[in-house]
C-alpha cells in the first residue's frame, strides 16, 4: 500500500513541467497589477476631494516671440489647487439631489460627504503598501456598494455601471488574494 502511494506522488511531480506551466507566477502578478490599478484609483479619486479650481490673471504671451504682450493685456486662466479647506466628499452638483432624496438620512449623507474621500486614501494606501490587503479591498468594496446605492437612488445609471465594474475588480482582487507575495500583513 505504501508503495503505491509512492508511484501516485512520483507521478504526480512528473507531471508538472516548468516549461508548459511558466515561471508560476502568473496570478501573483495578476494581482499585483489589480492591486495596483485598485490602490492608485482609490487614492488619486481621494486626493480629488481636497481639489479645487481658482481663477488668477496672468499677462498675454506673443505666440512669436514667447514673451509678454506689450500692451499689458491680461488673461484669466484657472488653476487647479489642493487644500484641506477644498474638501467635499460629495460633488456639489450631487449634494442637492441627494438632499432631496427621501430614503438619504441628513445624518448618513453628512457623514459619508465627510469619510468619503479621507476613506479612500487610506485604504488605498492600505492596499498599495500590502497592509491589511484583503480588509482594504472589502472596505473598498463596501465604499463602492454604497456609492452605487446613492446614485441608484438619483438615477445616475451611468455612474452605476462604472461602480459596478469597481465592485467586480475588487471581487477579483480579493479571489486572487491568495496569490498575494509582497504584503505587509499577509493574513489580513
Amino acid at each position: 500500500m505504501s508503495e503505491s502511494n509512492e508511484t501516485k506522488k512520483t507521478a504526480a511531480v512528473e507531471t508538472h513541467d516548468p516549461a508548459t506551466d511558466g515561471c508560476g507566477c502568473d496570478q501573483t502578478l495578476a494581482f499585483l497589477v489589480l492591486r495596483g490599478w485598485l490602490a492608485v484609483r482609490a487614492i488619486l479619486t481621494g486626493a480629488e476631494k481636497f481639489g479645487a479650481y481658482k481663477t488668477i490673471q496672468k499677462p498675454l504671451m506673443d505666440p512669436t516671440t514667447g514673451m509678454e504682450d506689450p500692451s499689458g493685456a491680461m488673461i484669466d486662466m484657472k488653476v487647479k489647487f489642493y487644500a484641506l479647506t477644498n474638501y467635499s466628499g460629495i460633488p456639489a452638483s450631487l449634494k442637492d439631489k441627494f438632499a432631496n432624496e427621501p430614503l438619504l438620512p441628513q445624518l448618513a449623507l453628512t457623514t459619508f460627504d465627510h469619510l468619503l474621500g479621507p476613506a479612500l486614501i487610506a485604504t488605498g494606501v492600505m492596499l498599495l503598501v500590502g497592509l491589511g490587503t484583503r480588509v482594504s479591498l472589502f472596505v473598498q468594496g463596501l465604499i463602492y456598494i454604497a456609492l452605487t446605492a446613492g446614485l441608484i437612488l438619483i438615477k445616475q445609471d451611468d455612474g452605476i455601471s462604472w461602480l459596478g465594474i469597481h465592485v467586480a475588480l475588487v471581487a477579483l482582487a480579493l479571489m486572487l488574494a491568495q496569490h498575494n507575495k509582497f504584503a505587509l500583513l499577509k493574513k489580513w
